[in-house]
This record gives C-alpha cells, sequence and structure tokens, in this order.
C-alpha cells in the first residue's frame, strides 16, 4: 500500500491532479488518494478532506486578510499527513501554501514531489534553494523551466503540458447559438470574477452580431454569475470550458492556465488582469517577467495582447476583439499558437509523470 497526499488549491490543479491520479492508480494496484482538491480528483479516487474553493486567497491584501483560515489550513493539513501515514506528498502548484507543507513533510520523512512546479523564474528566484532542500523530484510542465532549474545545478524531468492530454476529446454539442460565440472566462474565484465579468460585459452592445457566453467555473454558482450580470441576458455555461472555446470565434480571458486553453484551441484572445491597487503595487515590485500570460511567456514575446489594471476597461477591450475578429489578424495569431503547442511536448504527461512518481 502506497499512501499519496495531494494539495491542490484551484480548479486548474483539480483537472490535471485528477488525471495524475488515474494514472498512477494505472501503475500501483494499492494505492491510496487524500487530500486538499475538489470534484475532478474525488471522482478518481481521493478522500476529499477540503475542496479547493475553500483556499482561493488571490493578492498580497486578500491572504492578510485571511490568514486566520489559512493558518487553520495548515494546521489540519500536517495532521492529516501525519495519520494518514503519508509515503508520498504530491503538490500541485499552488506555491504560497505548497512550499511551507513541502518542508514539513521532508522534516518528518516524507517523499515529495512537486507537479506543476512553482513559477520560481519569474518572482522570488530564492525559494530555489528551498525547492532543492525539501522535494525530491519536481515535475515541470513548461519548455523553459527545465533549463532554469538546471542553472541551479537541479535535476528536474519535464513531462510536457497536461493541457494537452485534456483536449483528446471535447464534446461541444452542448454550445448553441445561432450566431459566431464570443467566450468571457472571467477566471475561477469569486474575487477575480467580481472584478473582471463587470468590465467584460460593457462590450456585449457593441457586438450584436454575436453571442457573448460566460464560461462558468465548476465551484461558483449560477446565482453568483447572475447577481453580477443581472437583467443582462449572457448564458452561462458552467464547467464546460473547453467546449465553450472549441466553438469561439474569440475570447476575453483572465490572466492564467485558460490563456494557455484559448491557445490550444487556437482561438484569439485578449487577456486581461486587475487586483487592488495594493496588491497590484507589491507585485510590481517583485515580479520579473515581462508580460502576464502562459502564452507571452512561452512564445518569450507578446502574442496576445494583455490589458492590465487601468488597461483593462471596455474602450480598449473593444478594439483589441474588433482587431481580434478580422480575419488577417486571426490566421497570423494562430500561426503564433501552433509554434508555441510545438514547444509544450506530445500528449501524455500524465502518464510521464505518474511513472516518474512511482519510482519515487
Amino acid at each position: 500500500m502506497t499512501n499519496y497526499y495531494f494539495i491542490v488549491g484551484e480548479a486548474s490543479g483539480d483537472l490535471h491532479a485528477s488525471n495524475l491520479i488515474k494514472e498512477i492508480a494505472k501503475l500501483k494496484e494499492n494505492a491510496s488518494f487524500k487530500g486538499f482538491g475538489g470534484e475532478r480528483m474525488q471522482k478518481q479516487g481521493l478522500e476529499l478532506t477540503k475542496h479547493y474553493k475553500e483556499m482561493a486567497f488571490m493578492g498580497f491584501w486578500e491572504v492578510i486578510k485571511n490568514l486566520p483560515a489559512i493558518r487553520r489550513n495548515f494546521k489540519q493539513t500536517k495532521k492529516e499527513l501525519l495519520e494518514f501515514k503519508t509515503d508520498v506528498l504530491v503538490l500541485v502548484d499552488y506555491p504560497g501554501f505548497n512550499m511551507r507543507m513541502a518542508c514539513f513533510a521532508k522534516q518528518h520523512g516524507i517523499k515529495v514531489v512537486y507537479y506543476i512546479t512553482p513559477q520560481v523564474w519569474a518572482w522570488k528566484e530564492s525559494r530555489v534553494k528551498k525547492l532543492k532542500r525539501d522535494v525530491d523530484l519536481l515535475l515541470p510542465i513548461l519548455p523553459f523551466e527545465k533549463e532554469f532549474f538546471a542553472k541551479h545545478k537541479i535535476d528536474s524531468t519535464f513531462v510536457g503540458h497536461p493541457l494537452l492530454d485534456a483536449f483528446k476529446d471535447i464534446d461541444s454539442r452542448s454550445v448553441e447559438s445561432d450566431k459566431p460565440i464570443i467566450a468571457l472566462l472571467p477566471g475561477s474565484r469569486k474575487q477575480e470574477i467580481g472584478t473582471s465579468l463587470p468590465i467584460m460585459m460593457k462590450v456585449v452592445e457593441s457586438f450584436e452580431n454575436y453571442q457573448f457566453i460566460i464560461a462558468g467555473a465548476p465551484s461558483i454558482s449560477a446565482e453568483f454569475y447572475r447577481n453580477i450580470t443581472g437583467d443582462s441576458y449572457i448564458p452561462i455555461l458552467s464547467n464546460q470550458t473547453h467546449a465553450l472555446l472549441k466553438e469561439s470565434k474569440a475570447a476575453i480571458v483572465t490572466s492564467g492556465t485558460a490563456t494557455l486553453e484559448a491557445a490550444i484551441l487556437k482561438v484569439p484572445q485578449v487577456v486581461c488582469y486587475k487586483t487592488s491597487t495594493f496588491s497590484y503595487f507589491f507585485g510590481k515590485l517583485l515580479v520579473k517577467v515581462k508580460f502576464i500570460s502562459l502564452v507571452n511567456l512561452i512564445a518569450n514575446k507578446e502574442v496576445v495582447k494583455e490589458l492590465i489594471q487601468d488597461d483593462f476597461n471596455s474602450d480598449r477591450l473593444v478594439k483589441e476583439l474588433q482587431f481580434l475578429l478580422d480575419k488577417k489578424n486571426t490566421s497570423r495569431i494562430i500561426g503564433q499558437y501552433n509554434k508555441i503547442i510545438d514547444e509544450l511536448g506530445s500528449e501524455g504527461a500524465s502518464e510521464r509523470a505518474a511513472k516518474a512518481i512511482s519510482l519515487v
């Protein structure tokens, strides 16, 4: 019997960890899974002890406000790790929390795997030393990360991007519209949805020949979205982001994994990001990358337009959408997407990651 404890802090992590659990279970017949995650992981056999939506705090000020809840989460995780007699702790992204848990696990003789490694190349590069000290196996999913870790004399195994596995069989029959579709992806957390969606909605009246559809996050109720949209009839398609993107002519996307999802599905997009002034100020001091979207970071140039803070407004959105919907520009963008997809590796990331973990 091998006991695997997982810690996932957001919806995308739930998706990728669920595929990872599925592959580990094929290799380890007597494997047992427990931890923090979501419904997808639970469906694959995880004993869920806390849902990621209870852990979704964004930005510096938001983290400070929720410190008591975060402390309770740390206490619960430490207790469960020991009581479960964990053999392997599998961390998926979510570095603020997971880096500390890696240290705790290492001190108690538990093997530590980091799948979807922290973006230490973007900010707080000093964390590399902690990764080297506390993590037994690093599994980066972005092509340039292995080279980054090698520069710091850390071994890692590049497994490719798990999103390529997630897009094998997309059933988009549920996405229906008499007009061409523009997808609105305002994020997966209530906080970012509450900030982004009202701005996104302001462009609807400028595109009467298009149907706007909101991609509903799996952990957010339709009622929450309706409290924001009010009388505006914009359909909400919950937990079907990939199907929606597949049928869309363009998308307005909050920065995050969704930007790469749109690129893989060849959807022209404009990327948006807005947070509190306090959080943005400190973020600017710490973050040292030129771009916020994974698409531009992988390409190392601007492939998609990024509208950040005050630039994220309805006038700019209308202008950028008009640009994206011009077929001449669409073909150029998709050509750039194809180059990015080639860099992501081949399908089978979850299987390769599971094989590496089974040897720990």
